[in-house]
């Protein structure tokens, strides 16, 4: 096959300070390898913008979630909410199954309608979502126009 190289992840290890758009732009350049296997020649472009509008929300959440439980530290992401869920929020059956709820895409929309169907304390539910602050958390994808434009 051509000039598609398989992508290395190189600077973005398991140790220290990682980077969200390091650790993407391998992904999604990763992507575009198997994509361009499959079809025998380079792909170019398109996979890396199939790649985000499939998985960079998907990517960014669980990075952030890692960050929140103090295993990996993502430097776009606040540094005070590194390891967050462990120094200031108390571990509950409430946060735990928020989690799992927010570890699977949901919104806090969908978390509050999910509350008050239960009946759950609604301060408490909405004391973890304004410390998650989930809408604050949001980063946009800066590789994509880089490598789009590169080529």
């Amino acid at each position: 096959m051509g000039p598609c190289n398989a992508p290395s992840l190189d600077g973005v290890g398991p140790h220290g300070r990682l980077s969200l758009q390091a650790y993407g732009e391998a992904e999604a350049l990763k992507h575009r390898w198997i994509e361009s296997e499959k079809a025998g020649y380079d792909l170019g472009d398109e996979p890396i913008r199939v790649w985000v509008n499939l998985h960079w929300r998907g990517f960014l959440r669980e990075r952030w979630i890692e960050h929140l439980q103090g295993r990996a530290y993502w430097v776009e992401l606040d540094h005070a909410d590194f390891g967050l869920l462990s120094s200031v929020l108390e571990e509950t059956p409430l946060l735990d199954e928020i989690m799992r709820r927010v570890k699977r895409g949901d919104e806090n929309l969908e978390i509050l309608d999910w509350a008050i169907e239960t009946i759950l304390p609604m301060d408490d539910v909405i004391n973890i979502l304004e410390t998650l602050d989930i809408n604050g958390r949001r980063i946009e994808c800066k590789f994509a126009n880089r490598l789009c434009l590169a080529n």
